[in-house]
């Protein structure tokens, strides 16, 4: 029978079975059964090739072993490729192939999977009843609530707030998010270990905008003719209320600009930040104020010159209109009797909050015969300021407490010897009762001269903006003027 082969045929053979009983004798045992190579043999050539392994794990295993498969043993052909994936059997394949482990889905995955659930915190609203209405357990909001990081701030709940719940295909919950608001949330997660919890803060984009307005009744209208929201028109009042008495010094005719911040979340607008840059004119005479954030991060602002437009005192403690002025020959309303008013009363509602005049010590908090709940603060060795008729004295205010420029420390009253709610404020110098709506206040301290040539870099841009949009609304107004005529 075997004269029947050609001889080139039986060499080749023989020269497989030595080949294959070498291979076998040191091939590796059954754990390693991947790395084999396994091999054809063309009875019409006598070539040996590589078997083609119908499996992606066996394809790199044998591409790992190639370099230790002799020299004559030729690569494998795509006509030899497109054979075995023919002549394979779907469940050859399946039989064949050894189980390989399904690849974890990413975090991306996971999140397009979740299915979330929003509910609105209204007044009176709990975290039980959120879990229970969202489809859990009180064991499980005890589970978030002792978890890791931030997890327990989700306790503090405020009305208006958001929470969602996010679940998995399972049900499982897998997220929750507290949004604060539009810029901060708290995010929950489920990890291995348990729930973690951490803040996360958006930042909003910055886009500088220009805006002016001419005071024709009221600094009021102008602030909303001009855009303005309340409280940029509150800020820009902070800002030059140290040399401009809101209420008695306005005229008609002052004018204002101001470079402020608005801010864009997702390329749409939601709020107004900081005022960068302003200019004042009050009878006549303009201020300009520039924001700086010093070499230690306090902001503030000042003079294009670096003088500080605050003061270290506020003009008035309250923004509220003059009901009886400072007045050392007054006739007393109650008493009728020539009685030094040795202050001034500012008339406001009940309840309304006042403000410490400057930084300062307090002397004396409490009851104080005729002037109802006082407070008493000391401004260094020679200044005080008195705030009396209140209806309560804030929380803390205590004799020694240390008190900061417009910290509240009581509210609006008519405690004492008084004929109605009003606010009675003093100023003294050594001792002495001044007026201080016309007293000289000392100024804060101005840009130290180390730090003059970083003020200068910082704010030259801010004026330049500033006075290049003052520049163009002048234009844009002329050719307005030119049109109609």
């Amino acid at each position: 029978m075997l004269n029947s082969f050609p001889k080139t045929h039986l060499l080749a053979a023989g020269a497989l079975s030595a080949v294959v009983g070498l291979g076998l004798i040191f091939s590796p045992s059954a754990p390693v059964e991947a790395k084999r190579t396994s091999l054809s043999l063309d009875l019409d050539s006598g070539e040996t090739s590589r078997i083609v392994p119908l499996n992606k794990e066996l394809t790199e295993a044998v591409e790992t072993e190639t370099a230790s498969v002799p020299a004559n043993i030729s690569p494998v052909s795509d006509a030899q490729k497109a054979a075995a994936e023919t002549t394979a059997s779907p469940a050859d394949i399946a039989d064949s192939a050894p189980p390989v482990a399904a690849t974890p889905p990413t975090s991306s995955t996971k999140s397009a999977a979740l299915k979330w659930q929003d509910f609105t915190i209204n007044s009176g609203d709990n975290l039980s009843a959120l879990f229970s209405k969202a489809g859990f357990d009180y064991g499980l909001m005890l589970s978030v609530i002792h978890g890791d990081g931030e997890a327990k701030k989700i306790e503090r709940l405020y009305e208006g707030e958001t929470i969602s719940f996010a679940t998995n295909a399972d049900g499982e919950l897998e997220r929750i998010k507290l949004s604060r608001n539009r810029l901060d949330s708290l995010l929950i997660t489920r990890t291995e270990d348990g729930f973690k919890g951490e803040t996360v803060s958006r930042t909003p984009e910055q886009r500088t905008a220009y805006a002016s307005g001419k005071v024709d009744g009221s600094l009021y209208l102008a602030s909303r003719g001009a855009g303005l929201s309340d409280r940029l028109t509150m800020e820009l009042v902070g800002i030059f209320g140290w040399d401009i008495d809101f209420v008695y010094d306005i005229r008609k005719g002052d004018h204002f600009e101001i470079l402020y911040e608005d801010l864009y979340l997702d390329n749409e607008k939601f709020d107004t930040g900081r005022i960068l840059a302003a200019t004042f004119v009050n009878r006549g005479k303009p201020v300009t104020a520039l924001l700086y954030t010093d070499k230690d991060g306090h902001s503030d602002y000042y003079t294009p010159e670096g003088s500080s437009l605050r003061k270290a005192f506020l003009r008035t403690p309250i923004n509220a209109r003059v009901s009886s002025a400072f007045n050392l020959q007054r006739r007393h309303p109650v008493l009728d009797v020539v009685r030094p008013h040795e202050g001034t009363d500012y008339a406001a509602p009940p309840g309304t909050p006042i403000k410490a005049a400057g930084d300062g010590r307090i002397r004396s908090a409490g009851w104080k015969g005729g002037y109802g709940r006082t407070v008493v603060i000391q401004h260094g060795d020679n200044i005080s300021t008195l705030y009396a008729h209140m209806r309560a004295i804030a929380k803390g205010m205590k004799s020694g407490a240390r008190i900061k420029q417009g910290q509240t420390i009581g509210y609006v009253g008519s405690s004492g010897m008084v004929t109605g709610p009003h606010l009675h404020y003093e100023f003294r110098v050594n001792g002495s009762p001044r007026n201080s709506r016309t007293v000289k206040l000392p100024d804060a301290s101005p840009i130290p001269k180390s730090e003059m040539a970083s003020f200068k870099a910082a704010t030259q841009s801010l004026l330049a903006s500033l006075n290049e949009a003052k520049g163009e609304r002048q234009l844009a107004l002329a050719d307005s003027e030119e049109d109609e005529g």
